[in-house]
C-alpha cells in the first residue's frame, strides 16, 4: 500500500471510531405522560352519547368539511380520519388527526390532535370549536 492509501484507510477508521457511540438507552420517562400532556389530552377528547361508531365517524368527516378541511384519509374500521387546510390568508397549514372509538356500550369517544405547521395546538378553544361542530353534525343527523 502506498502512503496515500494508508492515510485514507487510517482516516476512514478514525472517522468511523469517532462517530461510533456506545449503546444508548432511551430515558425511562420518554413515553410517560406529564401533567401538561394530561391537561391537553383532556380537552382533545370528548365522549358522545351515540352507540353507532360509524355514525360519529360520518359526523366527524362532515364537520371537518364544514370547517373547510380537506379530508385526506378516512379509515372506518380503524376509526381514523386525517384532514388538513391552510391557515388564514394562506399562512401555515393546520393538520388534524381524529380517532373515533367505542366507549362502553352507549357512548363513542372522539379524540382530535391538531397541529399548526407541525407544532401541537394547545389552545382549548380550537378543540371546543371542533367538538361543537361535531355535536351539531350529530344532532342534525338524528332528525
Amino acid at each position: 500500500m502506498n502512503a496515500r492509501t494508508r492515510l485514507f484507510a487510517f482516516s476512514l477508521v478514525f472517522l468511523l471510531q469517532a462517530c461510533a457511540g456506545g449503546p444508548q438507552k432511551a430515558p425511562k420517562e420518554l413515553l410517560a405522560l406529564n401533567e401538561a400532556q394530561m391537561k391537553i389530552r383532556s380537552f382533545q377528547t370528548r365522549a358522545f352519547d351515540v352507540k353507532d361508531q360509524n355514525k360519529v365517524l360520518r359526523g366527524v368527516v362532515a364537520s371537518l368539511q364544514d370547517l373547510g378541511f380537506i379530508v385526506e384519509r378516512a379509515n372506518g374500521p380503524m376509526g381514523l380520519v386525517t384532514a388538513g387546510k391552510f391557515g388564514p390568508n394562506g399562512n401555515g397549514f393546520v393538520e388534524l388527526t381524529v380517532v373515533v372509538r367505542a366507549k362502553g356500550e352507549e357512548q363513542t369517544e372522539v379524540r382530535v390532535n391538531a397541529l399548526f405547521n407541525t407544532k401541537p395546538i394547545e389552545d382549548p378553544k380550537v378543540y371546543q370549536n371542533f367538538f361543537i361542530a361535531v355535536e351539531r353534525s350529530l344532532f342534525i343527523t338524528r332528525g
